[in-house]
């Protein structure tokens, strides 16, 4: 006979998944308050702190809102309080040996994809905002704090091509994460007419139709940068 280990959930996690059930199953919907504190103590039969952890569980998670002297409120999960959550793991995954390594891959990943699919969907809209995105790189050349927000500003224009807000707050955390890379990055004397250059090229690509031109180019920008970032990185380790 088979043996398997059960392992017992606490209190609160018992509390948090019914609580969480009622969320999903709309019988508690958005804007809804949850009952007192109090009252879901006598409804579970649990103490005040099972109560609490299970609430700050679900606050976690993005589900409830809990604002000092008013009840927990039931809100709407969004994309970027789902990314902000990964936010502290991910900081943590940069920080080891192949952090980075992987980084890099599933930020080529991310933008690759990007680039294509706005050679193959952008409207005349987009490619406006585009050459905006591009015009404020040119003028922004030479300032590195100025050119440092112009290059996000640029890939969030292509991120919001897609029209899908998992898009847009995959973007805003890859700002986040990218901005310490950005910043050595753009230490290096030429780094910022270099990325302009790269993404003249993707914007020519993407004004063209023509998808694999516009990953090639979107690829050769994000190797060089992370070529440069590892090559400034290791001069610091060095001289350290």
């Amino acid at each position: 006979m088979s043996r398997y280990r059960i392992e017992r959930k606490t209190l609160s996690e018992q509390v948090a998944e019914q609580l969480e059930a009622d969320i999903l199953d709309g019988r508690l919907g958005e804007n809804d308050q949850l009952p007192s504190e109090r009252e879901l103590m006598e409804q579970f039969g649990v103490g005040r702190p099972a109560v609490r952890e299970a609430l700050f569980h679900l606050q976690q998670l993005g589900l409830i809102a809990i604002n000092s002297g008013t009840r927990a409120r039931v809100i709407r999960p969004t994309a970027e309080s789902v990314m902000a959550r990964l936010s502290g793991v991910t900081r943590q995954l940069l920080s080891k040996p192949d952090g980075q390594q992987y980084f890099q891959e599933a930020r080529a990943l991310f933008e690759i994809s990007l680039a294509r699919y706005a050679a193959r969907h952008a409207d005349d809209k987009d490619l406006a905002r585009l050459r905006e995105a591009l015009q404020e790189n040119r003028d922004a050349v030479g300032d590195e704090a100025r050119f440092k927000r112009s290059d996000n500003d640029f890939h969030g224009v292509l991120a919001s091509i897609g029209r899908n807000p998992i898009f847009d707050a995959i973007h805003v955390a890859l700002s986040e994460w990218l901005d310490d890379r950005r910043a050595h990055a753009l230490q290096q004397k030429g780094e910022d007419k270099a990325a302009l250059a790269a993404h003249i090229e993707i914007v020519e690509a993407i004004e063209s139709r023509d998808p694999d031109a516009a990953e090639a180019a979107m690829r050769r920008h994000l190797d060089r940068h992370y070529g440069t970032y590892m090559q400034l990185k290791k001069r610091l380790t060095d001289a350290g």
